[in-house]
């Protein structure tokens, strides 16, 4: 496994269109492309490369949460490809379950908060149940706790 130092010289050699900063997350900002990392992290260096894939896909924005999820497949699977070029060991079981709590995030927004059915995306952040019509929003909740708000009807 290559140390920290070596693995972000590498980086920036083989991607100086990136910067990479180091910070208490793990994150890919398109705005800035910059990719910033927590060097002291027990992830280190799998999120770092993880990061790089969502750079080097050219991943910006979503519309949908599934667009979300397809993105982070999307990503892990070019870190398997990464991993391997840059001599990082990478567990399957890890991404498996790193993706597992992408699909559970997904689906407890799209859960009704009325009848508990799944319901379907129809706007940027709101859904509508398939059983019973409820409608309802969601918050961001990537990083924080999901929140469901219903919508009023009018």
């Amino acid at each position: 496994m290559p140390s920290t130092d070596d693995l972000i010289s590498r980086f920036k050699a083989d991607y100086p269109q990136f910067t990479f900063k180091k910070s208490t997350q793990f994150l890919w900002s398109p705005d800035e492309k910059t990719i910033y990392f927590d060097d002291n992290s027990d992830e280190y260096p799998v999120y770092l490369i993880h990061e790089l894939a969502h750079a080097t896909l050219d991943h910006t924005n979503y519309n949908y949460d599934i667009e979300l999820v397809a993105m982070e497949r999307e990503a892990w699977d070019e870190v398997i490809k990464l991993a391997e070029k840059y001599n990082v060991s990478i567990d399957p079981k890890n991404i498996q379950l790193t993706l597992d709590t992408y699909r559970d995030w997904l689906h407890k927004r799209s859960t009704c908060p009325k009848c508990q059915a799944n319901g379907v995306q129809d706007g940027a952040k709101s859904y509508q149940c398939v059983a019973c019509s409820h409608k309802w929003r969601v918050n961001e909740a990537r990083i924080c706790a999901l929140r469901r708000y219903n919508i009023k009807k009018k």
